[in-house]
């Protein structure tokens, strides 16, 4: 797991309902950042990390944390 990049950006999106032009435009960047950073092509800056969380309304290490595996029972 050396080196892995984890974000849930794109998962936080769906669940929210919240598309990557949308985030896009309230940052102030392209889609194709946000695209790239859905994707981990590209890491956002801590900066960049926080205001995406504000504009999510949601805490930060929400976009770090690995979303579990559904478990079945």
């Amino acid at each position: 797991m050396a080196g892995e990049r984890i974000n849930r950006l794109k998962t936080v999106l769906a669940e929210i309902g919240m598309t990557q032009k949308a985030l896009a435009e309230k940052l102030g960047v392209t889609e194709h950042t946000i695209s790239r950073i859905c994707t981990n092509d590209n890491q956002p800056s801590l900066k960049t990390l926080r205001e995406i969380a504000l504009i999510l309304e949601i805490d930060v290490r929400d976009l770090l944390v690995p979303t579990p595996a559904k478990r079945k029972l």
